[in-house]
């Protein structure tokens, strides 16, 4: 077709030509660089430069006994004779052949610098030097014999083989990889000792399945090591051709003569560049994108790979790891395409029981025709013998034949006359010597026909027995096994998926804090328990005059937080993610454990141990609107966040409580009901002025009120039952009326047992029972909170506290101070208060914090964990992308 011209016929465009041709030119380009270059042959596992270089060096005598040559010459003898390219690629050809680190079991011993797994170049080819390693051999053994087909080179001047016989299963044990046109193949290395195995098995049972393939094979062996997570993409690359495997870094943790942790790295991935590995973790320290590391250095030596992390005093270093898996080479993944040509020219993806066939197939036949080599070369032989003891016997009679013949021929011609030779007995007679008349000659001639013919015998078995055939195919895989084969260097674990880190890390209550400018940390609750009472305390401990505590809370080590931000989307971590801080340290930004955007703050965090049972979240948005949902609704963690609430222009999220409510309210709050006790329940105008003064008796309270308290004095109270659950990402219903130029600051979760806190603008603080609040609809204006003055001003603070609490009061002028909550007066629910702090003229209060005693924080952790044992749902399993479900709508429904 190449010398075929296309003619214009009649009706044909010159478009329609060129694209003919185009089409033509392309499929040719395509099938040559498809067969001729980029893709292995499935019997030996070799490119067609890779066969040539092997085949150049056998024929320059380069084994592996003999002394090495210069890479040039060897490269020289290839691009002149068989592979008419630059000599690069012949050079990187050889130079691949002879790392380590590239081959599972090298083909070419090179000497000098053959490059390195830190990406380093190999020495020019003037400079290095190179021989066939003794695996390499086997790869040409019994070449000589006619075992393999063999093609003219490039010129036509030479014979080139078309394959190898390969004795070793070059294409899985070494694996392959290239680029060709439309398709590519990513074939992994593995271990002679399993692959020897499972050619066995093949051999007994030619039904094997591909499954009963894995109980001999369990998986890729790279010559890097390293570990593979989980068994799936295993699996299926080997029934299908194609798979994906996780592969990870070999690292150990251990502890300096400091106690700091650090990262041992002895292994890394195959085809990973550890230079290039070493540099990305720096730069990932930084850019402050991973936090944790002071030092990274690289030790590796000849001895073997060692590259050293060295972790922060403050970190735990599998939390770092972790990290450097999600953001490095340290993890990084195989993608396994098992692309071979079958009958030299068909590209064909081939599960593992496939490849193991046709090599199975393609060593039969080299053996079949091995055996036909030696039978013809012994029958041969045998011929020659036969005419040699006839001679011998008739000794007198052939030598007076030859003697009376004028010439050679003729002597040939009467031999072939007196006992019927063939030309080549006839010669072989004439030839003989003197010497082989005598007895001990004549004695060995025989002994060797003896031998011939049982080895014919033998020869011809083998040829007409294919059982034969196999056992010698087995055998001579089992000797080069037993000289070669070694243990895996790649171990085999669970998919990540299936364990957590998580799983490392012991279960302990934890103290976490966060602070006004956004630093949080967390503390084993076993210092507070070591504290003594009346002094300033742990909580206290590291606080700055221009930061102060904005929240403090119990949880478990494994308990996830539930960040809330003013812009009403929730981000998720693990507290065991958090730093554990010293007690005069001030943690870390909370940015670098979930992704806040730009212009978000926290506005609460709130620890859930578990996302079943009767636990809902209420929330509360500046301009009044509360809302309350199910916690379940928040089980699918994202990394990148989710809207929890959908907020109004203008407005902000200002608290998050988790609360809990009966089965009973649950039920008809999913029903859409409202549970109000009207018996409790009852509207209040703003003209209602009874008494806040008189003693109130709070032992006949409702249980589970909320509180939403307001700038400006007004508070209301409601049951939790009157609000109806809604799904997340959902507006909300109005929790209180607002009056101009007001706005909701707290909310709160009444308990008889604590009193009302209020702080006022100017410093001024009062204590109210719970009960001096009428408990309302909610969505009505609320009774008075703070009586609201000029002398007052407005309030900033409102929370639930108990007597022993301590309060921390901060201005706008960084003024701080520190008093016990009892030092604030109880008073009557309109009251002004009394004075809390004294400031200077023209400052005004910013924030305040009640912070719970060491005892408070003890019981709450008592309390909290009581309550995880006896809930009913289940944590998430793993952190979900953004992907919407009936229970969370999708971002883009409920944003903005």
């Amino acid at each position: 077709m190449a010398d075929e011209k296309i003619k214009l016929t009649p009706g044909m465009h010159y478009d329609s030509l060129i694209e003919r041709e185009m089409q033509d030119c392309y499929l040719r380009y395509s099938m040559s660089v498809i067969v001729a270059r980029a893709l292995p042959d499935v019997r030996d596992g070799l490119k067609p430069v890779h066969r040539r270089v092997l085949f150049a060096m056998h024929k320059l005598g380069l084994t592996a006994d003999k002394a090495t040559m210069k890479s040039a010459r060897i490269v020289g003898e290839v691009i002149g004779k068989y592979h008419p390219h630059g000599d690069a690629a012949a050079y990187d050809t050889l130079v691949r052949m002879a790392q380590d680190f590239s081959l599972r079991y090298p083909l070419v011993r090179g000497q000098g610098n053959f490059g390195s797994v830190d990406g380093d170049s190999a020495a020019a080819m003037r400079y290095t030097e190179a021989k066939m390693t003794r695996v390499g051999e086997l790869m040409l053994d019994d070449l000589d014999k006619e075992t393999v087909d063999m093609g003219k080179n490039y010129d036509e001047t030479l014979d080139e083989p078309l394959v190898l016989p390969a004795a070793l299963p070059n294409l899985l044990v070494n694996g392959s990889s290239g680029i060709a046109v439309g398709m590519a193949t990513n074939i992994p290395p593995h271990n002679l000792r399993e692959v020897t195995r499972a050619i066995h098995a093949y051999c007994e049972n030619n039904d094997i399945t591909g499954e009963e393939l894995l109980n001999y094979v369990s998986g890729p062996d790279f010559p890097t090591g390293g570990i593979i997570c989980g068994r799936a993409g295993i699996r299926d690359a080997y029934l299908t051709g194609r798979g994906r495997v996780r592969v990870r870094a070999r690292v150990e943790i251990e502890k300096d003569a400091k106690g700091r942790e650090r990262l041992i790295i002895s292994e890394i991935p195959y085809m990973v560049n550890k230079a290039l590995l070493v540099k990305n973790m720096a730069d990932l320290v930084r850019d402050k994108r991973i936090d944790g590391i002071s030092d990274i250095r690289d030790e590796s030596d000849r001895e073997g790979m060692r590259v050293v992390v060295d972790i922060k005093r403050d970190f735990q270093g599998d939390i770092v790891l972790n990290n450097l898996y999600k953001y490095t080479q340290l993890e990084d993944t195989f993608s396994i395409y098992n692309l071979a040509l079958v009958n030299r020219t068909q590209p064909t993806l081939l599960p593992l029981k496939d490849m193991i066939r046709y090599y199975v197939d393609h060593r039969l036949e080299v053996i079949l025709r091995r055996t036909q080599f030696d039978l013809k070369k012994a029958q041969a032989r045998m011929h020659i013998l036969e005419a040699l003891r006839v001679a011998c016997s008739n000794v007198d009679e052939v030598v007076a034949i030859i003697k009376n013949s004028k010439s050679t021929e003729e002597a040939k011609l009467n031999l072939k006359d007196r006992y019927a030779f063939d030309d080549i007995q006839a010669q072989a007679i004439v030839d003989m010597q003197l010497k082989r008349i005598t007895g001990l000659e004549i004695e060995k001639l025989e002994n060797e026909y003896q031998q011939l013919v049982i080895t014919v015998q033998d020869l011809e078995d083998i040829i007409a027995r294919k059982e034969r055939r196999v056992q010698i195919l087995l055998e001579t895989l089992d000797a080069i096994t037993e000289k070669f084969g070694d243990e895996r260097r790649t171990s085999i674990e669970n998919a990540v998926q299936d364990y957590d880190s998580e799983d490392l890390i012991p279960e302990e209550e934890q103290v976490i804090t966060l602070s006004r400018e956004g630093y949080v940390k967390r503390l084993p609750i076993g210092t507070f328990k070591a504290q003594n009472r009346g002094g300033k305390g742990i909580i206290g401990a590291g606080l700055k005059d221009e930061d102060n505590i904005q929240s403090i809370f119990t949880a478990s080590t494994h308990s996830y937080l539930l960040v809330f931000t003013n812009k009403g989307r929730v981000y998720w971590t693990k507290v065991y993610n958090l730093p554990e801080g010293s007690r005069n340290g001030k943690g870390r930004p909370i940015v670098n454990f979930v992704n806040l955007t730009a212009g978000e703050k926290v506005s609460a965090i709130v620890p859930v141990r578990k996302f079943g049972g009767y636990n809902c979240l209420v929330f509360a948005t500046k301009n009044g609107v509360i809302n309350k949902m199910d916690l379940k609704v928040f089980s699918n963690p994202r990394r990148s966040g989710v809207n929890a609430i959908t907020l109004d222009e203008g407005d902000e999220l200002v608290k998050v409580l988790l609360v809990g409510v009966t089965a009973e309210e649950m039920e008809a709050s999913a029903r859409g009901e409202d549970i109000d006790d009207d018996a409790n329940v009852a509207e209040v105008e703003e003209s209602d002025a009874e008494s806040a003064d008189e003693p109130v008796d709070s032992s006949n309270m409702a249980k589970d009120l909320l509180m939403l308290a307001t700038k400006n004095g007004q508070a209301i109270t409601f049951p939790i039952s009157s609000l109806r659950t809604m799904g997340r990402g959902t507006h909300g219903v109005r929790g209180i009326r607002l009056m101009d130029a007001d706005e909701v600051i707290a909310l709160l979760w009444l308990k008889s047992e604590r009193k009302v806190l209020t702080i006022s603008e100017n410093g001024y603080g009062k204590r109210s029972e719970p009960a001096a609040y009428r408990i309302t609809r909610r969505g009505g204006k609320g009774v008075r909170n703070l009586n609201i003055t000029e002398k007052t001003g407005c309030a900033v603070f409102v929370d639930s506290v108990a007597d022993d609490y301590d309060l921390i009061i901060t201005s706008r002028e960084g003024q701080v101070i520190r008093i016990p909550v009892e030092s604030i007066r109880l008073t009557g629910r309109v009251s002004q208060g009394v004075k809390a702090i004294t400031l200077a003229e023209n400052d005004k209060v910013q924030d305040a914090t009640a912070l719970p005693s060491d005892d408070d924080i003890e019981q709450e952790s008592v309390e909290a964990q009581a309550g995880a044992e006896s809930s009913e749902g289940e944590s998430p399993v793993e952190i979900a992308e953004d992907v919407p479900t009936p229970e969370n709508p999708a971002d883009g429904e409920s944003e903005n």
